[in-house]
């Protein structure tokens, strides 16, 4: 099979497609016959970053460097252990994070458990967008925040990977959504639902944001989670999914009463599924902003290094 090899950490050229062997798949695992990857900032990261790489990534001596965590494509084997899927069934997820996903390939071996099935209303390439950026942000705002009915959240980034989801999934739980993002993403925001939107480049958020319940912080700018958590009320919740808290910060979320977390996405059986749901209901829709070719996959990084990218960017296998 046909598979995109990292030779070193480094530059876009490191990225190279070489023919391996196609993955063996343990009793718990299905076989994927890859059709669509979803390209993540962390990507970006771990490919160019000697300790991204060993942290996401967590390469064996010896073995090829395969990236990527994002697939969606069709069961064409099954371990002896899967009952939940079988050969034909259109699949999705994110496979194996953090850890060796090896998702740059023709065929992705996947424990059962990382995956759901696709929707039928859903392509490969909506699929595959929605697993990563939509998994951080179920888990940041269902798991962590554990967002109620009615309460206003301040969803940072709005338009991007994470934060176009974000949106969404608050919305469909009843929640009041404030959106920050620039200029020329206002059109975006406000299609997804967002209530309010915030133009950060002309506004401080904070001044106009006040006594929010909830805050999911994305932006990884110094300076930047204090400023969110002056926007939170006492006895709120502020989730970071960049910047860890340092011991001043976490002493000013004490004097509030505020809880924080810095998350980290898991893969994850049942937010899978949840996503899966809402994908099928409708209430849930990948922005793809770009669409790449398995041969353009230095292209597609290229663009997500930019930081500009409006929702995702997907690579066709």
């Amino acid at each position: 099979m046909k598979a995109i090899v990292l030779q070193g950490v480094g530059g876009v050229e490191n990225l190279v497609i070489k023919d391996v062997p196609v993955p063996a798949i343990k009793d718990n695992e299905v076989l994927v016959h890859n059709k669509a990857i979803g390209i993540n900032p962390v990507d970006n990261f771990v490919r160019s970053n000697e300790w991204g790489l060993h942290a996401f990534v967590q390469p064996v001596s010896g073995e090829d460097i395969i990236l990527g965590w994002d697939i969606s494509g069709q069961v064409v084997a099954v371990g002896k252990d899967v009952t939940e899927f079988k050969v034909g069934d259109d699949v999705f997820g994110m496979v194996n994070f953090a850890g060796p996903g090896k998702a740059y390939a023709e065929y992705v071996a996947a424990p059962a458990s990382h995956i759901a099935l696709k929707p039928a209303n859903t392509s490969y390439e909506e699929a595959a967008a929605a697993s990563l950026a939509a998994l951080t942000a179920w888990q940041a705002l269902v798991y962590s925040a554990k967002i109620k009915k009615g309460e206003k959240v301040l969803i940072h980034a709005a338009a991007g990977g994470v934060g176009h989801y974000a949106v969404q999934i608050a919305k469909h739980l009843g929640a009041y959504v404030i959106a920050t993002a620039s200029t020329t993403k206002k059109d975006a925001v406000q299609r997804l639902g967002a209530d309010e939107y915030i133009d950060y480049t002309q506004q401080d958020f904070e001044t106009v944001a006040k006594n929010v319940d909830v805050v999911i912080d994305a932006v990884g700018i110094p300076g930047h989670l204090e400023r969110s958590l002056n926007a939170v009320k006492p006895y709120g919740r502020l989730v970071s999914l960049l910047i860890p808290f340092d011991d001043a910060l976490k002493a000013q979320a004490a004097a509030k009463n505020v809880y924080i977390d810095r998350m980290t996405v898991a893969s994850d059986t049942s937010g899978t599924q949840s996503i899966a749901s809402l994908l099928a209901q409708g209430a849930l829709r990948s922005d793809i902003s770009q669409t790449y070719s398995f041969e353009e996959m230095g292209k597609a990084h290229t663009q997500v290094a930019s930081g500009k990218t409006q929702g995702k960017i997907v690579v066709r296998v």
